[in-house]
């Protein structure tokens, strides 16, 4: 059976690799769906592609803007990757969240197999966006914190 203190030690390490990394890695991680997502609506290959046409009916080329909100997401992507723009990339990211919940009031025979719990593949797709918000709020709480703050020894419990 393992020793109490190396258990303690393991833990301190563990916690600390993941105190050290973990924001850097949910940034990149962020920004590589961002940029992954985001490209694929110009190539006009996204699954979104029809939801997102379908929800801004109001536009008159439906195409159009799904481009543009695919390169809108690029650009979050990118921002979320360069240190100094993460302001910019949040700034974006919350402009653009509130649309992404609009299927589900607009499009509710799309979004739920039995509302207001029994999520569609297009439902779940929509609330894991919830996930995101959460994600940029973390990240936004790092950007008036020094880049050696990560590094600096914590006091553990």
């Amino acid at each position: 059976m393992l020793n109490k203190a190396v258990i303690i030690k393991l833990d301190i390490f563990i916690s600390k690799y993941m105190s050290t990394y973990g924001i850097l890695l949910l940034r990149y991680s962020l920004a590589m769906v961002f940029i992954w997502f985001g490209l694929l609506k110009p190539l006009g290959i996204s699954p979104a592609q029809e939801l997102v046409e379908n929800t801004v009916y109001w536009f008159d080329d439906k195409a159009v803007f799904v481009k543009f909100l695919g390169w809108w997401e690029v650009v979050i992507g990118f921002t979320m990757c360069v240190r100094p723009l993460i302001r910019i990339s949040i700034f974006l990211l919350f402009l653009q969240m509130p649309g992404t919940f609009l299927p589900l009031v607009l499009l509710p025979e799309v979004c739920f197999t039995d509302f207001p719990y029994g999520l569609t593949l297009e439902g779940q797709y929509i609330v894991k966006n919830l996930i995101i918000i959460s994600s940029a709020l973390v990240i936004g709480g790092t950007v008036r914190k020094n880049i050696s703050d990560s590094t600096k020894q914590h006091t553990y419990i």
